[in-house]
Parts: C-alpha cells; structure tokens; sequence
C-alpha cells in the first residue's frame, strides 16, 4: 500500500476535494478519513488494517497523497488538523480534470522543492492530530467551575484582575465571571465573561443578546466549546462586534498554550501541556 500508483493517489484525492469541496470552514482530519469509503471505492487491499494496526491502509495511502498537495498549496491544514481546499485547490481541478493529471502536476510542483516524500511530516502531523483530540476531549469533559477557573487563571496571567465568579448555582447565567483590568477597579473598565460549556454553537442572535448587557466601558467574552454558527463568525469578523472577544475550542486553548509559563504551577492541572520534539523538515 505505500507504493500506490500515480492514478490510484489521484483517485483518492479526488475523494478528499469531492468531500471538501463546500466545506469553506474544512473538515478535521478524521471527518475526511471516515467519509472516504463512501466517496471511494476501496479495494479489499485498502480497507484491511496496517499491520500490528486497527488503521485501514487506505489512510496511510491517503495521508502520504497528500502532502505533495499541501506542500503546493492545493489543500491546507492548520495547527488544528483541519483540512480545507485552498483556491489554488479549486483552480487545479478545473485545470486537470484527469486524476493522473491532476497528481502528476502536484508532484511536479512538489519535487521542484523537495526530492523526497518525508516520513517525518505524516508522523508529526498524526501526532496533532491526536493530540489536539485529546485536549478537546479534555476541554469538554471538565466541569463548568473547572472551565470557569481555568479562564480566571488565564485572565491573572495576561495581567487583568478577576473579582467575581458565579457561584455553581448560577452557571446557567449570561456572566460568570467579571474581571478589572486594574487591581482595585479604579478605572471602571470591566470584562464580563460568558462561558457555554456544553450545547450548540453560539448564533448571531446569542452573540447580540450577550452585547445588550454591556455598558459602555465593558468588554465582553463569550467561550463556547461548540463554537460559533457561520453566520455568527462572519458578523465577527467583519469587526460589527468590536467590544466581543468570541473564542472557540480552539481559540481558548491557543490562549492557555501561549501563557502556559505564565500560569501558576497549580492551575497547570486544569490542562497539563508537555512539549515534545520532533524531528525538522528541511525546506
């Protein structure tokens, strides 16, 4: 299964673009891998588990496939393992529409930087991935007062000053934490902070109904473990919320790894990270 055909790769790209292809805000990792055997026809060969594995071979083939085209810029993955096509994606499909063509090309435009295939790039990218799934399992599994600490934490460590946490009773309010960004409050300016630790992604509608409650030196937070709706990051985006800070999942963690020093010893239990190296690519 390593030494797949340049039709074969083409074909089970062409399954990943098939499945990406409306998918603006991409698909995890795994999310593509299990919808593949109902886009592709798979072999007996492919479907059968690596050896020593529970893995189906035709992942392997399929993560291996891809990294020419991520290296040319055809499809992204970011440091969260989501998978999306890029423009230049979407413009080589029109261009080849033979699957061997197709291939053959990302692999012309990958060897005119690269010789060689990197064994070390699939093993650092399954790594994330699994690593970032645990930490969102973690993420959810905590409980509201857990989740609630954590952001207080995270809040002393980027130098503002909680002064109130609701109490476990009232978890199902629109505030659950407020915070100064002086010691005393002299300044009046205050962060209300809502967290949704279960449920939905949070609409436009959940978002204006946060932002009524603000006055006027008040900064807002809302941290939802589902996220956000489409509709509700595109009026975000679009900076019509300039008092709203909207982290997601991802969002809040990237926080919590870029002040991880900062944070003191005792609330590293909340989410103990431990880096780990791997082995470079040379561009």
């Amino acid at each position: 299964m390593s030494n797949i055909t340049i039709k074969r790769a083409g074909e089970l790209l062409r399954s990943i673009f098939e499945i990406l292809w409306d998918k603006s805000d991409g698909l995890t990792a795994r999310e593509v891998l299990l919808r593949i055997p109902h886009v592709a026809k798979l072999t007996e060969d492919e479907l059968k588990p690596s050896p020593g594995t529970n893995t189906p071979r035709y992942e392997k083939a399929v993560r291996i496939a891809t990294i020419p085209i991520t290296q040319v810029g055809w499809l992204a993955k970011d440091e969260k393992r989501l998978w999306h096509i890029t423009q230049d994606g979407y413009n080589a499909c029109s261009r080849f529409t033979n699957v061997q063509d197709f291939y053959q090309e990302a692999l012309r435009l990958y060897n005119e930087r690269r010789q060689a295939i990197p064994e070390n790039m699939m093993t650092l990218e399954v790594a994330q991935e699994a690593a970032w799934a645990q930490i969102k399992k973690h993420l959810y599994n905590l409980s509201p007062n857990e989740l609630q600490a954590m952001l207080a934490e995270l809040l002393r460590a980027m130098e503002y000053y909680p002064s109130w946490m609701a109490p476990s009773e009232k978890h199902k309010g629109k505030i659950n934490l407020i915070a100064y960004t002086d010691p005393i409050g002299a300044k009046g300016q205050r962060i209300l902070a809502q967290i949704i630790h279960k449920g939905q992604a949070v609409t436009l509608e959940g978002i204006k109904s946060f932002t009524s409650i603000l006055g006027t030196n008040d900064f807002g937070m809302i941290i939802s473990m589902g996220g956000f709706t489409k509709e509700a990051t595109q009026e975000l985006s679009l900076n019509n919320f300039q008092k709203i800070a909207a982290l997601d999942a991802v969002a809040f963690f990237n926080l919590w790894e870029s002040h991880y020093n900062k944070l003191s010893e005792g609330s590293h239990r909340l989410l103990p990270l431990k880096a780990v190296n791997f082995l470079a690519t040379n561009e």
